[in-house]
């Protein structure tokens, strides 16, 4: 059951400048026009020369869109995020992949200042609060606890998800030079493999996620190794 490929496809990102706050620029932002989210948007990342993987996003509603994650050369993959638009927030509301679906339910989630502390509830059921809609001006710390169902066998795994978004800041990659980015910095933790043992660290890594031009712009994987990519092309499909 790999219900975790999306962290392994993913990581993470080049020589970026400084993530110095920005607050003058984020007035009336929104992560949407950062990851692209709400419309056929999709992107190319590569390391080492040459391609690493490629993403995609696919509008359902006016609401919710999911992304896919996969190797260019075998696209499209079966693998894709489901993420809704509610108000103040998007949430996760889960993956397809394998053929069936599997369903993100949190059981505790927390949210903090920019070093993850000041924390209070935010909520202890539904889906998954991933990020603000409305970019504020400072940073701020959200962590998940809660479980993942996979839909076709009822087997169930624990996650524990700490993430910190930045304001929009200065960034640059060799191919698109220097933009504005919101960084996402992210640990997941889960017992896959091992249910009823505790969660254990599977990802910790940098996003940087670019104004108009979406996901992937720049990964710094940290764990489980260090791992370098950045943002290539992107297009509307």
């Amino acid at each position: 059951m790999s219900i975790f490929r999306h962290i392994s496809l993913a990581v993470v990102a080049l020589g970026l400048l400084p993530s110095v706050p920005a607050q003058a620029e984020t007035a009336g932002e929104v992560y949407g026009a950062y990851s692209r989210m709400m419309s056929r948007s999709a992107g190319q990342f590569w390391a080492d020369g040459r391609a690493a993987g490629q993403w995609a996003w696919k509008p359902l509603s006016d609401t919710t869109s999911e992304i896919s994650w996969g190797d260019p050369a075998k696209w499209p993959p079966s693998y894709a995020e489901k993420f809704v638009h509610d108000g103040d927030w998007v949430m996760l509301d889960g993956w397809r992949d394998n053929g069936t679906y599997y369903r993100v339910r949190i059981t505790k989630e927390q949210i903090g200042d920019a070093t993850c502390e000041n924390l209070r509830t935010l909520a202890t059921s539904g889906r998954q609060h991933y990020v603000k809609w409305e970019i504020p001006g400072q940073a701020y710390c959200l962590k998940a606890w809660g479980t993942i169902t996979e839909e076709s066998s009822g087997k169930v795994v624990d996650f524990g998800h700490t993430q910190i978004w930045s304001p929009p800041a200065p960034c640059t990659n060799a191919k698109y030079g220097r933009k504005t980015c919101v960084k996402q910095w992210e640990s997941w933790w889960d017992n896959q493999g091992a249910p009823g043992k505790p969660i254990t660290r599977k990802l910790e890594r940098d996003q940087f996620i670019a104004r108009g031009i979406g996901m992937a712009f720049a990964i710094q994987q940290y764990f489980p190794k260090a791992w370098r990519a950045e943002a290539h092309s992107d297009w509307t499909w």
